[in-house]
């Protein structure tokens, strides 16, 4: 009977087949075997096989029902469920069982991993999301969580034990420099549900959206300095910002293949750091972006006579070209247009932009006169590096 179609709904998954429905497919099958079957006499003996055939047919129906629903969280049994998460990397019990954020101390470059243990010499924590010792021997605070269920005190340096083993010549320590959260109530299968749902969500490893999450969660590195150029077969990673050891923890644990790796063209910019994640040592390579200094001279003009709010047009003015050139990001041009807008916008509380008459700019880059390209408002920059400007940098006059 393994021809019977599953119903399913887009809206509400699997339906199970009602029993009539499942009868009247088990008789139509038999009656094209055997022909002149009847099952409709009352009390007798294939009437009793029938009906307890269709009681099956209603079990097994539901296990079909069942194990399609089992392919989302929500509907999943629980050692489905566990299955789940186990994939994820996601143990029951993380979103509620005592947590602490554990510094390391060792070699610079040294990874750990997420599923590294440490303990405080009677509970054992697992640490989540992983990180490398950075230039000046420590990592940042790495978040762990128990292994063990129930609620407990966990005192300011208590976890100071490395439970998973660290090859010679390295060494590793490790401490918690604040105390932990101890265990709330315990996980629900419904808090563990919607954990692993969301945990599907996230990029998968190796794109360039998950690397440069990874990326901007290293402390120091700039939002607008990170990006990830394809070059070819190969890819550009550059980043602003960072330990360069966090850096390229971040890139060794974002990337598919260390060998798609490339650097500029100008030596000069790369960076190139010793990852060790036992027992290898890898080499990755990033581009530190430099920076274009800009300068800019405003002229501005009204059609208002005897307009008196001149210098409050200037600070407003010079305000917004500051925020607006050091916020774009690495690689991409200056927009007179976008600027246009923004200043319009900035001094619109005590100038209308329809009173507004003159708006022109004249900028310089490292020193050089520059226009924007024939034909359009845009100034280019370069793929790999920034536009930087200081508050000393920007001249603004009425025309």
């Amino acid at each position: 009977m393994s021809y019977f179609p599953l119903q399913i709904s887009l809206a509400g998954g699997p339906v199970p087949t009602p029993p009539a429905t499942l009868l009247a497919q088990l008789l139509a099958y038999v009656a094209s075997e055997v022909p002149g079957y009847t099952a409709s006499l009352p009390g007798s003996l294939i009437e009793d096989v029938s009906s307890t055939d269709v009681a099956a047919m209603v079990s097994i129906d539901q296990a079909r029902v069942d194990a399609v629903n089992s392919v989302t969280p929500y509907g999943a049994n629980p050692y489905i469920l566990a299955q789940q998460g186990a994939l994820l990397g996601i143990q029951q019990g993380v979103g509620s069982n005592g947590s602490v954020y554990v510094v390391f101390t060792g070699s610079a470059g040294y990874v750990i991993p997420p599923g590294f243990i440490v303990s405080d010499g009677s509970n054992q924590y697992v640490i989540q999301d992983g990180g490398v010792i950075a230039t000046g021997g420590t990592s940042s605070p790495l978040y762990a969580v128990t292994m063990t269920s129930g609620t407990f005190a966990i005192p300011a340096g208590s976890v100071n034990v490395v439970v998973t083993s660290v090859p010679s010549p390295y060494t590793l320590t490790c401490t918690n420099p604040l105390a932990g959260i101890p265990a709330t109530a315990a996980q629900t299968i419904e808090q563990y549900q919607a954990q692993i749902f969301q945990a599907m969500q996230v990029s998968i490893s190796g794109t360039p959206a998950y690397l440069k999450t990874l990326l901007l969660k290293v402390p120091g590195v700039s939002q607008r300095l990170v990006s990830v150029i394809q070059s070819g077969s190969d890819f550009e990673v550059i980043c602003g910002g960072g330990d360069p050891y966090q850096v390229a923890g971040a890139i060794y644990a974002g990337v598919s293949t260390l060998g798609l790796l490339t650097g500029s063209s100008t030596s000069a910019r790369n960076i190139t750091v010793s990852i060790y994640d036992a027992p290898n040592t890898y080499s990755v390579v990033y581009v530190n972006p430099p920076a274009q200094v800009v300068t800019v001279g405003v002229t501005w003009n009204t059609t208002l006579t005897g307009f008196t709010a001149g210098s409050a047009v200037n600070q407003f003015i010079a305000t917004t070209v500051y925020s607006y050139i050091n916020s774009i990001v690495v690689g991409q041009p200056i927009n007179e247009l976008v600027l246009n807008e923004q200043i319009q916008t900035a001094i619109s509380s005590i100038l209308a932009p329809v009173n507004l008459t003159t708006l022109e700019y004249s900028f310089t880059i490292n020193g050089t006169p520059v226009s924007p390209t024939a034909g359009t408002w845009i100034i280019p920059s370069n793929s790999e590096s920034y536009f930087s400007i200081v508050s000393s940098g920007i001249t603004v006059m009425q025309g």
